[in-house]
């Protein structure tokens, strides 16, 4: 499909028909990255998706351990109270 790139005030862009950002899955947000010749809209990432699956997968296989081994401060030794 080939579209016209218009003016839109002081920028530029094109319509995107509403079939096509169907069929793409795209619905308010998108991100955009630009290469050489093309420019390529795909869904946002979400930062940290998954790592709840992760932390699961890690506790079943029982590595979730600290790497090091926890450390007494000053305070936690004259400060901290239960």
């Amino acid at each position: 499909m080939k579209a016209h790139i218009v003016r839109i005030g002081n920028s530029r862009g094109i319509r995107l028909p509403k079939t096509l950002l169907q069929e793409a899955q795209l619905e308010d947000e998108v991100e955009l990255q630009a290469e050489p010749g093309r420019i390529l809209i795909s869904k946002p990432s979400h930062p940290r998706a998954g790592w709840a699956d992760a932390a699961r997968r890690m506790r079943e296989h029982d590595d979730d351990q600290l790497l090091d081994p926890p450390t007494s401060t000053q305070f936690d030794k004259e400060e901290w109270k239960w």
